[in-house]
């Protein structure tokens, strides 16, 4: 057994649908994946795919039929819904051929990738990196990760998020600029990609502000919902 001089912390997992834990490496996101959202945000045409980081300490796992609570970060005035799909890749590798890229993911979950705009805004202006903005404490929300072999393949389906009650994203994960084979292509290009490794692959449009108290509800057709409050 190792001699640490500190206890190591446990390490970060999701559960899986039906039973399980899935332990998760790293955690990447894919950059403005859906055209109108690109637009939104200032940007136009096809781009090649960019990615971000945040820790993998940094989700939350909400479970099916629950409410999660996240706190009203510190430092913002200005803190994001973004809805996504996840993917969970269930075998590594570098280099991965497009055509061969479903055959490393696990499964998908429902995922938030909470902003602190206004942070991330600044550093944007100043040229300096988004980790303020992107990678704080419980800035992850996500729902169970359902296996591939259950749900198939994902290619199409609607994705949305209401805020207390109102529709405020609603688009389709097929009008990803990227889709996940390309996203998983390209980014293990930069990376050699690992088991337990989860790709939050963009956001569409329609990203706007919550406040305490708020209750968020997101979900991509065929993984049910993810359900998240902010903390009052």
């Amino acid at each position: 057994m190792a001699d640490y001089v500190l206890t190591p912390p446990p390490v970060p997992a999701v559960p899986v649908a039906g039973g399980g834990l899935f332990p998760v490496r790293r955690v990447y996101c894919v950059g403005r994946n859906y055209a109108e959202h690109a637009k939104e945000m200032g940007f136009t045409g096809r781009e090649d795919p960019f990615f971000f980081c945040k820790p993998a300490d940094a989700l939350v796992p909400v479970a099916d039929g629950e409410t999660g609570t996240i706190p009203y970060p510190p430092r913002t005035s200005n803190l994001h819904y973004e809805m996504e799909l996840v993917v969970a890749i269930g075998k590594g590798g570098r280099d991965i051929p497009v055509e061969q890229a479903d055959d490393h993911v696990w499964g998908y979950a429902l995922g938030l990738d909470m902003t602190r705009r206004d942070l991330q805004g600044e550093a944007k202006k100043l040229g300096r990196p988004w980790e303020v903005g992107k990678g704080f404490d419980k800035s992850a929300p996500i729902g169970p990760i359902h296996r591939r072999s259950a749900t198939g393949v994902l290619e199409k389906g609607a994705i949305w998020l209401d805020v207390n009650g109102q529709r405020k994203q609603s688009s389709d994960i097929s009008q990803m600029i990227w889709n996940i084979p390309e996203s998983i292509a390209y980014l293990s290009g930069l990376f050699e990609l690992q088991p337990g490794d989860l790709i939050f692959t963009g956001t569409p449009e329609g990203v706007g502000p919550v406040v305490a108290g708020d209750l968020m509800v997101g979900g991509v057709d065929g993984l049910g919902q993810l359900k998240v409050r902010i903390a009052p």
